[in-house]
């Protein structure tokens, strides 16, 4: 006795990713995405709707052809990101990044210092 047993598109082996959202951003046809990576667009579009699952071997070769991260990949859709941090995160060096890291994390934090608290100071007993 055989069922058949359907899934949602969140529950596919990848569940949703932003491989099509980078693609597009980067102007790339499903084919010529194929060729950067050595497969063949067939494999592309199962990997976009998540047929196919995303490896870390795929988000890896994804990521360089696509001028990312994996992680950018895996959880950003680059048209909900300001194109210049993009771009500069793309074209920096490992080195760079970590600089960069460190001062957004600088930047981040001096900002919620300078914000004012929206407790009340308690009073003092005595």
């Amino acid at each position: 006795m055989s069922h058949t047993v359907t899934m949602a598109d969140d529950d596919k082996n990848g569940g949703p990713n932003f491989l099509r959202a980078w693609r597009d951003y980067r102007h790339l046809t499903q084919a010529e995405l194929a060729e950067r990576v050595g497969t063949n667009a067939n494999m592309i579009g199962y990997l976009e709707t998540g047929e196919r699952g995303l490896s870390l071997k795929w988000l890896r070769k994804l990521a360089d052809a696509l001028d990312t991260t994996v992680g950018m990949l895996d959880r950003f859709d680059p048209h909900d990101l300001d194109n210049d941090i993009i771009e500069i995160w793309a074209t920096a060096s490992m080195r760079n990044q970590r600089k960069l890291v460190e001062m957004a994390k600088l930047m981040v934090a001096e900002e919620l210092e300078a914000k004012p608290s929206n407790t009340t100071p308690r009073r003092k007993r005595g």
